[in-house]
């Protein structure tokens, strides 16, 4: 109590000093949202949809319906900040109600919210009751400026920040100062620098150049690049862009077309434009893309360098959406594939990382750790055949453009029969080509190899080959890639309906599998079928056959390969074969020797890395702990000289098979869980977070080891552990995104805290 008092009484004698500044909502507001809110109130997943990573967003305020829902019946109407309206009248008419205007005698619904978390405080890093609700599946009640007061009596806890360390005393009184005084908003615009619009000018002018070739290219690269958080290589820091289709051209304000999906019909004459990102930067949409004038160069090489023509443009429309390999049919194969392989982590990061996965039924189409390689596009019939092409083009079309909830059983099956029929095809036509070899495998950059991580409902992907060897891989060509990024990126509606995100779902498990089975056609004949049951047991058997198309158990591999390990001698022949184009060498999880440490660090940090290898690939059956932890667990060990270090100690939950949309705790195999020890943040969102000296760490490393039961682990989280309740919660969370930015500042961006737990 003395401390609060004593910061109420400097704050009162300093208020002269304060009431004689206005205060600023960029220069004061924004900074007090960015450090205590913005974890929570961004993107889709904000509760209530109230987003305060912006003015625009702080303005339009709260809607009670929920964004991100697997049950509705009917599709929703879009609520996209900055694109489905503007200003705050219009945000009204969508059902959007005000948090920061005055009702009568009453304060803003924000200056309440601040009031009831500031005056029920949370005891420093305690566990938080049992009974708040926390997790991403709570029920956000959104109440209502007229409904507040009986919110808040039934729910004394639900103040804001919620369920977190609070505002300082400072920082509390600034924003209800702000408040009371009507929260102006002073929002000031990011604009682009003279060096980015001229790059600008550049790519404007080559996406809006004429001829229908170009207008067929740039739509292509459009769809393919919307979702990106394009920068420059000689841009300011910070600043980052997003290409749109406007009614405006190029030196005229943009005026965005805002249709549902990037390839709905515009309507209306339309221009490739760049606009600024506004807004605070958040990691879990911050998928980025470098643009640069050798890269545009490289964009005209690969479409435009080569002769072939058009005929007529294509329309737009449900056929158009279902089949993009139709829609395109006229661009080169190879220059499609290949734009995509420069930047494979950017694509897989879209569908990997994109608004598709958030939620349990979106990631449980996948593994929690895996492999992902590419097939050389010279050893891609696709791409090298023109009549396999014509021939299977057709079989591609991808289901979720029509919702009818009544027509889902039907429609799934056509999709899957025309899909199986495709595979047919496929089988028949590769069985004829030369067996797969190393050369077969895509090795043009570092974007050739890519690991995965899920974390029940959510994903990551990263370059280089991380972790112990997984269990399953993926061996994906252009139909495999095109496909996924469309059904999960450029066709994915999170505003959908049941019908919609079923028939999602359901085809990327196809297309999984489809990966997969491409992948063991570099296994020897024999071992197939060994690996597909180990990928596909009990239940998975069923789906199987029910499903997918059989197993390809004769035709040859062109690899030779240990007959009683084919997939882990693959594997180290990948490591060894690859060894220059893998991104993250990994000594901790693959160690092989006495030396499981990264050999470019001073001593201290090689000797914690040593301890910290022991938690590294073992079995939850070795290691009790794993049980205990959660999905994204990040240490942050501090060195000597008071600098850091930052590993992410993901847990790999086995499942005895992936393939079906409900369930999965029927499938889930704990005794098989493992856990991966990596450098750096590979999660958007840490479930949490541990700090302790580089000198702490074997003792934390054998109190882990030694913690057989909940209530062993609970020691360990209560020396070292950060709760959401610690004084200095704030200061350790936003250390994880300063730990990006100093290691890859591009890649920065605020970390989410929704699935925060309470341990």
């Amino acid at each position: 109590m003395l401390p609060r008092v004593l910061s109420s009484l400097c704050l009162f004698l300093v208020s002269p000093l304060l009431a004689a500044q206005p205060i600023s909502y960029s220069r004061d507001i924004q900074p007090i949202f960015t450090r205590h809110c913005v974890a929570c109130h961004a993107c889709y997943d904000a509760p209530c949809q109230l987003n305060l990573g912006s003015g625009e967003g702080a303005e339009r305020g709260a809607n009670k319906l929920p964004v991100y829902d697997g049950t509705r019946s009917k599709t929703q109407d879009t609520t996209r900040l900055f694109v489905d309206a503007h200003g705050e009248q219009a945000w009204r008419r969508k059902d959007f109600f005000s948090v920061l205007e005055q009702q009568g005698s009453q304060a803003a619904l924000m200056a309440r919210m601040l009031e009831l978390g500031h005056a029920t405080p949370l005891a420093a890093n305690g566990k938080l009751p049992q009974e708040l609700a926390i997790g991403i599946d709570r029920v956000n009640q959104c109440p209502l400026p007229g409904e507040f007061d009986a919110f808040a009596g039934d729910n004394p806890m639900a103040g804001m920040p919620f369920a977190v360390t609070g505002l300082s005393e400072q920082d509390y009184q600034t924003v209800q100062r702000w408040l009371a005084e009507g929260a102006p908003l002073d929002q000031v615009d990011l604009v682009a620098s003279a060096a980015e619009a001229r790059q600008i000018a550049s790519w404007e002018a080559f996406l809006n150049a004429p001829g229908a070739r170009q207008q067929l290219v740039s739509r292509w690269l459009y769809e393919h690049l919307f979702l990106a958080h394009l920068y420059f290589d000689d841009g300011e820091s910070g600043h980052f862009f997003q290409l749109v289709r406007s009614r405006t051209p190029s030196g005229e304000p943009v005026d965005i077309v805002a249709t549902r999906r990037p390839n709905d019909d515009p309507g209306t004459t339309i221009y490739y434009r760049l606009q600024p990102i506004q807004g605070v930067i958040v990691h879990k949409t911050h998928i980025t893309y470098p643009l640069s004038a050798q890269k545009l160069q490289r964009v005209k090489t690969l479409f435009l360098g080569s002769d072939w023509q058009v005929d007529s443009l294509p329309g737009y429309g449900v056929q158009r959406r279902a089949n993009p390999f139709e829609t395109f049919a006229a661009i080169p194969a190879r220059a499609r594939y290949q734009f995509m392989l420069d930047n494979a982590e950017y694509f897989v990061r879209t569908f990997i990382r994109g608004p598709v996965c958030r939620g349990q039924i979106a990631t449980d189409v996948i593994r929690d750790n895996f492999w992902v390689l590419f097939q050389d596009p010279q050893h891609d019939l696709y791409v090298t055949d023109p009549a396999y092409r014509g021939e299977t083009t057709p079989l591609l079309a991808m289901p979720g453009q029509l919702d009818q909830i009544g027509d889902l059983l039907g429609l799934w099956r056509s999709y899957r029969d025309k899909r199986n029929d495709y595979e047919k095809l496929r089988a028949r036509s590769y069985a004829d080509a030369p067996a797969p070899q190393w050369s077969h495998i895509w090795a043009g950059n570092d974007n050739a190899l890519l690991s995965i991580f899920r974390q029940h409902d959510s994903a990551a992907v990263r370059k280089g080959l991380i972790g112990e060897i997984p269990q399953t891989l993926w061996w994906m060509d252009y139909p495999l890639l095109e496909r996924t990024y469309y059904q999960l990126v450029v066709n994915f509606d999170v505003f959908g309906n049941v019908s919609h995100q079923a028939q999602t779902r359901l085809y990327f498990d196809l297309i999984r599998n489809g990966a997969e089975q491409n992948f063991l056609r570099l296994m020897p004949a024999d071992a197939r079928q060994g690996l597909f049951s180990d990928w596909y047991q009990n239940s998975g058997k069923l789906k199987a056959w029910m499903d997918y198309y059989p197993l390809d158990r004769k035709t040859p591999s062109g690899l030779t390969l240990a007959e009683e390990d084919p997939k882990r001698d693959f594997a180290q022949g990948l490591l060894q074969r690859f060894a220059s184009l893998n991104a993250r060498p990994d000594p901790i999880n693959r160690c092989t020797g006495a030396h499981c440490h990264r050999d470019d660090l001073p001593a201290e940090l090689r000797n914690a890395e040593q301890a910290l290898s022991r938690l590294a690939a073992r079995p939850a059956a070795a290691l009790k702990v794993i049980r205990q932890l959660p999905e994204a667990t990040l240490l942050r060990v501090e060195t000597e000289d008071g600098k850091r270090e930052v590993y992410s100690l993901l847990r790999n939950r086995a499942h005895s098979n992936v393939a079906f949309m409900f369930g999965e705790d029927l499938r889930y195999q704990p005794r098989l869980d493992t856990l991966t020890l990596y450098p750096g943040v590979l999660s958007s969102y840490p479930n949490f977070m541990f700090s302790l000296r580089t000198l702490e760490v074997p003792e934390f490393v054998g109190a882990l080891e030694q913690a057989k039961d909940a209530a062993g682990f609970e020691r360990v989280v209560a020396r070292w552990g950060i709760r959401r309740s610690h004084p200095e919660f704030w200061r350790y969370f936003h250390d994880l995104t300063a730990y990006i930015r100093e290691t890859e500042p591009v890649e920065a961006g605020v970390l989410d805290m929704n699935r925060y737990q309470n341990l």
